[in-house]
């Protein structure tokens, strides 16, 4: 398998930016994103957002976005669902990671995002990342402790409270699935 790895395009953000649609470069590798996320996770997205925006009105240096391009390296740029950042925001990506990231499992992104977005999360230092499934209104929230994350909680109409750097704030999951 690894004789094969060697064989294979390995790609880079000057290609990436080339693609048309949406996608994610992994360790040099496309992964396209779609099909286009269902209209449930639509709707769950956009409450996450507008509860984010809610709860961040007081805490001045964060924001909450939609997916936008974080590219950690040349060949690895991904595109969370919703996230928080809290640092300056120029250019056409993000460089820094955020402080918190959710990501709404699908069956065509579930794997990744469990197993190497987890991984990627984590070693990046996201200080939270959160499993969203739809199917079952739950969410699993993971904080960063020397830099291995521990399941914080799950969620389903919970709220929960968030520390970060610049502020805290609590979350309260209800309002995401109505």
């Amino acid at each position: 398998m690894a004789d094969a790895a060697k064989h294979l395009p390995h790609y880079t953000y000057d290609d990436y930016i080339q693609w048309e649609g949406r996608w994610e470069l992994i360790h040099g590798i496309p992964h396209a994103m779609s099909p286009a996320p269902s209209l449930r996770h639509q709707y769950v997205s956009a409450n996450i957002a507008a509860a984010l925006h809610a709860a961040l009105k007081e805490c001045s240096p964060c924001r909450a976005l939609l997916p936008v391009d974080w590219k950690i390296r040349d060949d690895l740029v991904v595109q969370p669902d919703n996230l928080v950042v809290c640092t300056d925001l120029n250019g056409a990506y993000l460089t820094e990671p955020p402080a918190i990231i959710f990501e709404i499992l699908s069956p065509s992104t579930a794997f990744k995002d469990r197993n190497t977005k987890f991984t990627l999360y984590e070693g990046q230092g996201v200080a939270y990342y959160c499993l969203v499934d739809t199917d079952k209104n739950r969410v699993e929230i993971y904080v960063l402790r020397d830099g291995v994350y521990h399941k914080l909680a799950e969620a389903t109409t919970e709220t929960v409270e968030f520390q970060l750097d610049a502020c805290s704030f609590a979350f309260d999951f209800s309002a995401i699935w109505s």
